[in-house]
């Protein structure tokens, strides 16, 4: 029988960048891990308390970005490129060190991370990969924004719309089916704002590191990058991006069906809530307890990197 395991990557990876929010430089050095101990972040510039778990229960004031905190206080914050990226590459256990309290935003995309991931290379490991299959659906409504996740048979599909007041941007929808995907344009799609909002970003003491080397700046119908966008649909693939990555925050990887207009981190993470707070909403599976299923029955869930 086909049995997906574990993995990791088989070397260490080193990056260096600036925050988008905070602004500072920071080391970032990503270290293979064992089995079954997941994505954990480790502050190296703090000497005790420093582990923070990726997990959906340790997500605090996610506003414009995905940040963590252990029960010590100690945060990590826009951690939903690099969590999107070993989602899409495999990736289910490894240790990322840093020295500051935020995952450096790199070109403001997640290929960075892939093409890190990619040098060194994945390693599979002895331990059968998890998966949460969904058995009812769940949806969380914040006046006209929602989003939902219902039961799919051994996929992932996530659905987003976008609507901006804004006539470049505007309505947009796309569908990621994952076991037929080719992820590079999501990859590749960067983090954007409107120039009308920069000045109020700014007084929130976010945005310190933001610049056009790093983020999408649209003014009306103009975009301020020199270079213009990636690919047309660019605004609405970053924002599948994000919910890759912070859908990651579940621990393992989901067979299920992921709706949502005008969605966003703090939306995602009210749903993985919800969802997981009742455990008729779920199951956990894997390939080598589940005797019923043929050779046949799974394919391969995020198409890559398995």
């Amino acid at each position: 029988m086909f049995k997906p395991n574990q993995k990791t990557i088989k070397n260490e990876i080193n990056l260096e960048g600036i925050g988008l929010h905070n602004g500072q430089e920071v080391s970032l050095t990503i270290k293979p891990s064992e089995p079954n101990t997941g994505i954990i972040f480790k502050r190296i510039d703090i000497n005790d308390n420093n582990i923070i778990n990726a997990n959906f229960n340790n997500v605090v004031e996610p506003v414009l970005c995905t940040q963590l905190k252990n029960k010590n206080g100690v945060t990590v914050s826009t951690v939903e490129h690099l969590m999107a990226a070993f989602y899409g590459e495999g990736i289910d256990n490894a240790i990322v060190e840093l020295n500051a309290s935020e995952i450096p935003i790199m070109d403001g995309s997640a290929v960075d991370f892939v093409d890190a991931i990619r040098s060194v290379g994945v390693v599979e490991q002895s331990e059968p990969r998890k998966f949460i299959k969904v058995l009812k659906k769940v949806e969380v409504k914040d006046g006209k924004k929602f989003i939902s996740i219902e039961p799919l048979k051994q996929d992932l599909i996530i659905d987003f719309e976008i609507i901006f007041n804004n006539p470049l941007i505007r309505t947009r929808r796309k569908e990621l089916k994952l076991s037929n995907a080719n992820l590079s344009e999501i990859y590749n799609s960067r983090t954007f704002c409107l120039y009308e909002d920069i000045d109020n970003i700014k007084r929130m003491g976010l945005a310190k590191g933001g610049s056009l080397d790093n983020a999408i700046v649209v003014q009306g119908n103009k975009i301020l990058n020199e270079d213009g966008l990636r690919n047309r649909n660019e605004f609405v693939l970053h924002k599948i991006l994000d919910c890759l990555g912070d859908i990651m925050l579940s621990g393992n990887r989901i067979f299920g069906c992921i709706k949502t207009s005008q969605g966003g981190h703090a939306l995602t993470n009210k749903l993985l809530k919800k969802f997981f707070s009742n455990k008729a909403n779920w199951s956990l599976e894997n390939f080598e307890n589940n005797e019923k299923q043929n050779e046949n029955s799974y394919k391969n869930p995020v198409a890559i990197g398995a």
